[in-house]
């Protein structure tokens, strides 16, 4: 498995002089296998948040990179992230969020697993010879929950370690919007004509929300848009006037969590975002919306708000991915220069993929 890309293309550049990847990144079909392997399957991805998950039998379920998983609070009380691949013939054990299940039954023949992922029953399989249900156990992932968001990794070993990968946000977050209070779970997701990474390379920058999002623009202070990188992460942070009707004053914080996980933060919501690949020209966006507590009739109004204005803004930002996905995909476009004030985030990205992408073309030998 390699990278199609040249060497020249791969190697490290500096923020005063950086290009944009290049555009076999986003077009090559080959990247979809260097994508699930060397950054799907060795990352954090967020599944659930605990809201989900309060009582015994709640389940989830997610795409990691082309993983179905399931996760499940348990009758422990432990949450925990499973394939959500029956071990018969890979049919899937849930095919949506559920409350208060039992056991999980396979949708496809019957076998029927504990909530911790142990083969219980298997459907006339009495007569299959040295057959044993204890045997066979759903496979799982390392889990971590942080600020009521579960995460999980594939290869743990391959990822970065857990503290690491969230270093310095809950300083920055503060105890007053602590995430993991929030509830009022509601779910929209969208099937983008582009490249994952072209989405992620657009939600990085603010340099494009004067010229694509008219309503957005009015909300922040382009002036004071700031954008700062960790070592896993990245943040924008923008003060906020949206009128009471919507946010209130404050600001903005967005977060982006290598290497698909998105966390928009605004007075009293948490949006997240999971960028989930679907091919070389094409992906699955899921937002998931949290509010904290408040069952008022002008609580419910803010949240219809929020949902309608957010709409809004991902319609603009499908058109302009897909008119990108096309114009990378053209056979016109060389990598161009990156501006070094308004896409660091960017620049930060791709020297994350960048390095993958070293890695992945030229594996050290063992």
């Amino acid at each position: 498995m390699t990278v199609p890309a040249r060497s020249a293309d791969l190697a490290a550049q500096p923020l005063a002089h950086a290009l944009a990847l290049h555009a076999q990144c986003y077009t090559d079909p080959a990247m979809v296998a260097v994508d699930r392997r060397w950054i799907f399957d060795r990352g954090w991805q967020l599944v659930a948040h605990v809201c989900q998950l309060r009582a015994p039998g709640d389940h989830a379920i997610a795409d990691l990179g082309g993983l179905p998983v399931i996760a499940v609070r348990g009758a422990d009380g432990v949450v925990r992230v499973m394939h959500n691949v029956c071990r018969h013939r890979a049919g899937p054990l849930a095919q949506c969020d559920g409350l208060g299940a039992k056991s999980l039954r396979c949708r496809y023949h019957g076998w029927t697993y504990t909530l911790d992922g142990q083969l219980r029953t298997a459907t006339e399989m009495a007569g299959a010879a040295d057959f044993d249900v204890g045997d066979i156990r759903l496979p799982q992932l390392a889990v971590r929950v942080w600020q009521g968001m579960v995460f999980a990794a594939v290869d743990a070993a391959m990822a970065p370690p857990f503290e690491a990968f969230v270093a310095g946000i809950d300083a920055r977050i503060g105890e007053d919007r602590a995430l993991d209070t929030y509830g009022h779970h509601h779910r929209v997701g969208y099937d983008i004509a582009c490249n994952w990474k072209v989405y992620v390379d657009n939600y990085l920058e603010g340099y494009h929300v004067p010229h694509v999002h008219p309503e957005l623009n009015r909300l922040l202070d382009y002036r004071s848009y700031v954008t700062e990188t960790a070592e896993w992460y990245s943040f924008q942070f923008s003060p906020l006037e949206s009128g009471e009707g919507l946010y209130g004053s404050g600001d903005a914080l967005y977060y982006w969590l290598w290497p698909n996980t998105m966390l928009n933060i605004l007075p009293g919501r948490l949006q997240t975002n999971r960028i989930i690949p679907k091919g070389v020209d094409r992906c699955r966006v899921e937002f998931d919306f949290y509010y904290a507590p408040d069952d008022s009739d002008a609580g419910r109004a803010r949240r219809d708000a929020d949902l309608a204005f957010s709409d809004v803004v991902q319609d603009e930002d499908i058109g302009i991915c897909e008119d990108v996905q096309r114009g990378l995909a053209s056979g016109s476009y060389t990598a161009g220069r990156l501006n070094p004030l308004r896409e660091n985030a960017v620049h930060h990205f791709h020297e994350l993929l960048r390095r993958v992408y070293r890695d992945a073309a030229f594996p050290p030998v063992s």
